[in-house]
C-alpha cells in the first residue's frame, strides 16, 4: 500500500500514527471485510455490527481513535491526538480504503462533522449530553439538512421550520438523505430549519439538536444508492411533525445556521475527498493485480498498451488529487477554512471525478467480475458517484472556484452583476 507520507512530508507524529494505522488495517480490517458483509447479510440488516464493535475496542486500546478532532477541541488530549488537517489527510485516506473502516476509529461521517459542531459551538450542557458519548463511540448521530421538496443545493430554499414556543422550539419539516439514521444507536440529529423567514436571506436558518426518540420524529423509509442500502448506517427520509424540543437545544443562536454549516461542511468536504483518494488508490492496486495475472489475446493484460495507459493515467490523476487535497488541508490549518474555500471547493469536484475514472478503469479490466459482488468496485463506484452530489453538487463548487479566481485577480462578481 502506498503511504501518503511518501508523497508529502508531514510530521513524525503523523507518520508514526500512519504506520500504526496501516498495520491495524492489515491485521484487522482487510481480513474482516468478508465477515462484516456476512454479518450485515444475516438477520436484521439494521442492527449494529458486533464485529465492528470488537474492532472499535481494539482500535481505541491502541490509541487509534478520534483522529479527526482538531487541536483545541479536546483540552488535554483526552479523546484524541489533536491532529491538524494536514496531519489527518494520510490517515483519512487509509481508512477510506474500506467503506466501514472509519467507524472502527470513530472517524466516520456524519458523526465527525457533528462532533466538530458540538465541540466548536455547543454549550457545556450540550457537550456533556451529546458530544461526550459521541467521542466515546457509545452513540451515533445524523445530520438533517436536505429536503425532498426543494432544490437543497441552494440551502436558502429549505422550508422546514423551527418556531419558538415558550421554553421550547417546535420543529417541523421533511428531510431526506439523513445519513446514519438507520443505525439503532443513532440518538440525535442536527436539524436545519428556518427560525425567521422574514430575515435577511442567510440569517433565516438555525440549527437545533433533535433527539430521534422525540414524539413526532418518523423514519419514513431508508433510501438506496444505486441499489445499495448501506446498512446498518443507511440514509433515511424522515418527517418531523411538530417535534417539541427544549430551547436549550438550539446551537449558537437564532439565524446562525449558515455560519454553522460553513464551519461544518468545510472539514466534512475535505474528509470525503481524503477517503475518495483512498478508494481510488485501492482501485489502482486492484487494477495492477488483475492486469498482471489475467491473460487475454496471448499475453497478460499488463503487457497491452491500453492497460498501461489506464494505469499511468490513474497514477497521475490520484497524485494530483492528493497534492491538491493536502494544499487545501494546509491552508485550512494556516489561514483558516474561509480563506481556503476555493481550494476546498476545487478538491470537492476533483476527488470524486478522479475516483470515478480510476474505479471505472478497474471495473473495465475485471470485466464481468468488476460489476458483481466479488469485488468492492461496484460499491466504491456508487459511493464516489454520490459524492458528486453530497455536500453540494459539482456546479456549486465550480462557481465558488470561479468567484475566488475573479476575486484573486481584482474583480468583484457582485459588482459585475450590476453592469447591464
Amino acid at each position: 500500500m502506498t503511504s501518503p507520507a511518501t508523497m508529502f512530508d508531514v510530521t513524525p507524529r503523523a507518520r508514526q500514527l500512519h504506520e500504526q494505522l496501516a498495520r491495524f488495517m492489515d491485521a484487522h480490517i482487510y481480513p474482516n471485510e468478508a465477515g462484516v458483509e456476512a454479518e450485515i447479510g444475516t438477520g436484521d440488516r439494521w442492527q449494529h455490527l458486533h464485529l465492528i464493535d470488537d474492532l472499535k475496542g481494539k482500535a481505541r486500546a491502541e490509541g487509534l481513535w478520534n483522529f479527526f478532532l482538531p487541536p483545541g477541541s479536546d483540552p488535554g488530549g483526552k479523546f484524541g491526538p489533536g491532529l491538524s488537517n494536514l496531519e489527518y489527510t494520510g490517515l483519512c485516506e487509509t481508512m477510506g480504503r474500506v467503506w466501514w473502516a472509519p467507524e472502527v476509529f470513530n472517524c466516520s461521517a456524519p458523526d465527525t462533522g457533528n462532533m466538530e459542531v458540538l465541540a466548536r459551538y455547543g454549550t457545556p450542557e450540550q457537550q456533556e449530553q451529546w458530544l461526550r458519548p459521541l467521542l466515546n463511540g457509545e452513540i451515533r448521530s445524523a445530520f438533517s439538512m436536505t429536503e425532498p421538496d426543494v432544490a437543497s443545493s441552494d440551502a436558502t430554499n429549505i422550508e422546514s421550520s423551527i418556531v419558538r414556543d415558550g421554553d421550547d422550539y417546535v420543529v417541523s419539516g421533511r428531510k431526506w438523505w439523513t445519513s446514519g439514521a438507520g443505525d439503532p444507536r443513532c440518538r440525535v440529529s442536527i436539524f436545519m430549519g428556518k427560525t425567521d423567514p422574514q430575515a435577511e436571506r442567510h440569517l433565516q436558518q438555525s440549527m437545533i439538536l433533535v433527539p430521534l426518540d422525540a414524539p413526532g420524529v418518523t423514519k419514513e423509509r431508508m433510501l438506496t444508492v444505486f441499489g445499495y442500502d448501506d446498512a446498518p448506517h443507511g440514509h433515511a427520509q424522515m418527517s418531523f411533525d411538530n417535534v417539541r424540543v427544549p430551547a436549550s437545544n438550539l446551537l449558537l443562536g437564532e439565524g446562525r445556521g449558515f455560519e454553522i454549516a460553513q464551519g461544518r461542511l468545510g472539514p466534512g468536504r475535505i474528509h470525503h475527498c481524503m477517503r475518495l483518494i483512498g478508494q481510488a488508490e485501492r482501485a489502482l492496486e486492484l487494477m495492477i493485480a488483475r492486469s498482471a495475472g489475467r491473460v487475454a489475446f496471448g499475453k497478460p493484460l499488463a503487457l497491452h498498451q491500453h492497460t498501461r495507459e489506464m494505469v499511468a493515467q490513474s497514477r497521475m490523476e490520484i497524485d494530483q488529487a492528493r497534492l491538491l487535497t493536502m494544499k487545501a488541508a494546509h491552508m485550512m490549518d494556516t489561514v483558516g477554512n474561509k480563506a481556503a474555500r476555493g481550494e476546498i471547493a476545487a478538491i470537492k469536484v476533483i476527488a470524486p471525478n478522479v475516483a470515478l475514472r480510476v474505479i471505472d478503469r478497474a471495473i473495465q479490466l475485471y470485466g464481468g467480475e468488476g460489476v458483481c459482488q466479488d469485488t468492492p468496485l461496484p460499491l466504491m463506484y456508487a459511493q464516489a458517484r454520490t459524492l458528486r452530489l453530497a455536500d453540494g453538487p459539482d456546479i456549486v463548487h465550480t462557481e465558488t472556484v470561479a468567484k475566488e479566481e475573479y476575486r484573486r485577480q481584482g474583480f468583484d462578481t457582485r459588482k459585475l452583476a450590476g453592469k447591464r
